[in-house]
């Protein structure tokens, strides 16, 4: 019996690194995904084409959780076609690093519109499917920088802070409707992102983690597998470090 059997998952920001990660193992475990991606069209199609292969169903949307309306349109959208919204996985995320002295305003609510207030956008969206369902599983992606903050990223890491915190009042609000929230921190996962990055940096990052290696999205998938099936039912409010012991 796969673990997600059955089960329709949107997972925002999907086209490629972990969020891909997680659409892709999904899928493996028998869950249906509605995913978003905001400009690579092709990654998309070739997503959703891979996603359909592996016998469940699958669509991608052009959609920008940032925007209030864009996020209530993508749920009524997928209630329409899959028939339900039993996981929401908020994963979009940008970066616009730089140090206090020098980041712009722009910068600095733009990343917060993007990584903080796309997550309000996305809960309140389905909350009211999940409400009639009286069931679901919300899993929204910090970072290990929301936990322990990071130079030259403070508009990053109060964007990845405030995702636990809402996270967590969530989680109080709507535990009695037998819908779970919890949040993953992921801490060195080496992507198409971190490729790009010279080797000899993510050599010494790497020798500074106590596994010793950076994470894959796979690994950061798992553990949302885990808390979008009904392993983790009596889990709520948590946040689970996917850092391979960098916060010990």
């Amino acid at each position: 019996m796969k673990l997600l059997e059955g089960k329709t998952a949107i997972i925002t920001g999907a086209s490629r690194g972990i969020g891909r990660g997680i659409a892709q193992i999904f899928a493996a475990q028998g869950a249906n995904v509605a995913f978003t991606y905001s400009s690579s069209v092709e990654a998309a199609n070739e997503l959703e084409k891979e996603l359909i292969a592996q016998g469940v169903k699958a669509k991608g949307y052009k959609s920008n959780a940032a925007s209030f309306d864009e996020a209530q349109k993508l749920a009524d959208d997928v209630v329409a076609e899959f028939g339900s919204i039993d996981v929401l996985v908020n994963n979009a995320g940008i970066t616009k690093d730089n140090l206090l002295m020098r980041i712009t305003e722009e910068d600095f609510d733009t990343v917060i519109e993007v990584n903080l207030k796309s997550v309000f956008n996305m809960t309140k969206a389905v909350q009211k499917t999940m409400l009639k369902q009286r069931k679901g599983s919300i899993i929204n992606m910090s970072s290990v920088v929301g936990v322990k903050g990071n130079a030259g990223q403070t508009n990053y890491a109060a964007s990845k802070a405030g995702i636990i915190g809402f996270s967590k009042s969530v989680a109080l609000e709507l535990g009695s409707r037998n819908i779970r929230s919890n949040v993953v921190a992921p801490g060195f996962i080496e992507t198409e992102m971190t490729a790009k990055l010279d080797e000899e940096v993510v050599k010494g990052w790497r020798a500074g983690i106590p596994l010793k290696r950076g994470g894959t999205p796979e690994d950061v998938a798992n553990v949302c597998v885990f808390l979008a099936s009904d392993m983790s039912a009596y889990v709520t409010g948590q946040t689970l470090n996917v850092d391979g012991g960098m916060l010990t």
